[in-house]
């Protein structure tokens, strides 16, 4: 029963990663319209392209999330790999602690495979200093009632709706380059 879910776990994860990859493709469509349209305004291009940059910037700064207040928020957190994920049993969410301005999301894998984790590149996790996250022993409950012993990690969160660096190590020994992001907090009451 735990492999089917897996399963469908893994093919919807791979489902959603394959949709997500379709809207990144729309993006470098933009910019050759954009490029194309640059290259026939020819009365004032260096106006038009910093008009543009100072746009885009504004937007991007207008749209950053503004800070939780402090409390817990049940949060989703998305990964770019079907192997790395937060259980099954915790429908792709953790729970986000806001303190002191601060955020730490709280994951429970879906095994006791991962190791360690890293804010970073896989490169940085290997340098003499490195902060590695520790894991600890979360109990995960199925839809069907069974339990299992997990790993779980807290993880600290600079922004909501953002990508970020987040390396991992196995039992193996090899580090992995991943980009995660968490969203939708729901204050929990």
């Amino acid at each position: 029963m735990k492999k089917r879910i897996a399963m469908l776990a893994a093919v919807f994860a791979l489902t959603v990663g394959m949709l997500g990859g379709c809207g990144n493709t729309a993006q470098p469509a933009a910019d050759s319209t954009k490029e194309s349209v640059d290259q026939t305004d020819t009365s004032a291009p260096d106006e038009t392209t910093n008009d543009k940059t100072d746009a885009t910037e504004q937007t991007s700064t207008d749209a950053q999330t503004p800070a939780l207040e402090d409390g817990i928020y049940d949060a989703k957190f998305d990964t770019d790999s079907s192997m790395f994920h937060v259980n099954e049993a915790n429908d792709g969410r953790g729970t986000l602690t806001v303190e002191n301005g601060k955020m730490t999301m709280h994951i429970s894998l879906a095994s006791k495979n991962i190791v360690n984790l890293f804010v970073g590149t896989a490169e940085d996790a290997q340098k003499d200093g490195a902060e590695l996250l520790e894991p600890t022993t979360d109990t995960v409950t199925y839809s069907d009632g069974t339990t299992e012993e997990v790993y779980g990690f807290d993880v600290p969160v600079e922004a909501l709706d953002q990508e970020f660096d987040l390396a991992i190590i196995g039992k193996k020994g090899t580090w992995y380059d991943h980009k995660v992001s968490v969203s939708d907090p729901q204050k929990v009451e």
